[in-house]
């Protein structure tokens, strides 16, 4: 099945009473860069105030681009503004919001545990406020009434990744470049902190091992997301441990993945050559990721569904701005515990990537 087709089966959950309008309008608003759009009928009376950690991250953008997409379609106005990974920039953004008078927040914290504060403000406000990919702590969520969050389930992605790479260490005797029968790696993480990264590290890692495994960490930092952190930390590895010492690379996102495989190719490995190839695995199944599939240079991702992310945050803004119960029957999605939507995560592997481009 075709990504386009994955959404349009999901749309087709959504309840009735959703129009697509017509017609766009754009504008900044204060405090840094801002896209604002109207469309529509359905939802001309909400406004959702929007903050994302920062602009120039791969998936967040995915996640972003399809809200403004969805509140088109619904007809609401969306605001959505760059925190450049800064707290206080994006402190000052909420603020800005609750005077602007939005009817929603929909937050990408910059740290997960500044949530408080937020949430704080908005229910002073009577605001519903939708955190989106970075979950805040139990506590905050149950603080408030009119908080949600929309993400995924972090240990199916680690899960997924281990299990891509334990397939190919099984199917690949020459993986094991020293002979030992133990599968030395390198682990890239996100930011410390992140439950993401937490997760995906420590999930990745036992489901090599739980396929009977025996593994050798033989190095483990953080490059907070970022293709070129990634890049500087491997070269900076390679000449430290060895390019021979290297036999796995597992990244928590696909852009840190992309960022390892330039230091691979630096080396010549992973361009093509069987003889010079270390398998790298990242998350998300960005359109990059896709590519460097395709040409044989990553081995696998999981996709982390932002496209669905985008539209449930969106929906449950609207709908709660509208003061609607939020459950699948107003959201189209299954709300657990009535603040929870977990968007399941895909493992995308060189039998199925296709389906994703």
């Amino acid at each position: 099945m075709k990504r386009r087709l994955l959404a349009i089966s999901m749309a087709a959950l959504m309840v009735a009473g959703v129009f697509a309008g017509c017609g766009s309008s754009d504008n900044s608003a204060d405090g840094g860069n801002a896209q604002t759009t109207t469309e529509g009928e359905e939802a001309v009376d909400v406004s959702i105030g929007t903050c994302i950690y920062k602009f120039d991250d791969t998936f967040m953008t995915g996640v972003r681009n399809n809200m403004e997409a969805k509140a088109k379609e619904l007809g609401a106005e969306i605001s959505i503004m760059d925190s450049q990974n800064k707290q206080p920039t994006q402190n000052e953004q909420v603020d800005g919001f609750i005077t602007k008078g939005v009817t929603a927040l929909a937050v990408n914290p910059v740290d997960r545990t500044a949530a408080g504060p937020i949430v704080e403000k908005a229910k002073a406000e009577d605001l519903p406020v939708v955190f989106i990919n970075r979950e805040p702590e139990a506590e905050v969520m149950q603080s408030y009434d009119k908080v949600w969050y929309v993400g995924a389930k972090a240990e199916e992605s680690g899960t997924m990744s281990g299990e891509i790479i334990a397939e190919y260490w099984n199917a690949h005797p020459e993986a094991d470049k020293n002979g030992d029968g133990v599968l030395q790696y390198i682990m890239i993480t996100g930011e410390p902190g992140h439950q993401d990264a937490t997760l995906r590290t420590e999930y990745s890692v036992k489901a090599i091992t739980d396929a009977g495994i025996k593994v050798e960490e033989i190095a483990n930092d953080t490059a907070k997301w970022d293709k070129v952190q990634a890049t500087d930390l491997t070269k900076a590895l390679i000449s430290s441990k060895g390019i021979d010492s290297i036999e796995a690379i597992i990244c928590n996102n696909d852009d840190m993945a992309l960022g390892a495989i330039e230091a691979l190719k630096a080396e010549g490995y992973n361009t093509g050559d069987a003889t010079k190839y270390i398998p790298v695995v990242g998350v998300d199944a960005t359109a990059p990721a896709l590519e460097a599939m395709a040409n044989g240079s990553l081995l696998g991702t999981v996709l982390n569904d932002g496209e669905n992310q985008g539209i449930a945050a969106t929906n449950i803004a609207v709908a709660a701005s509208q003061g609607k119960e939020i459950s699948k029957d107003t959201i189209g999605y299954d709300v657990t515990d009535g603040k929870y939507v977990w968007i399941p995560y895909v493992k995308v592997t060189a039998d199925n990537y296709q389906d994703f481009q």
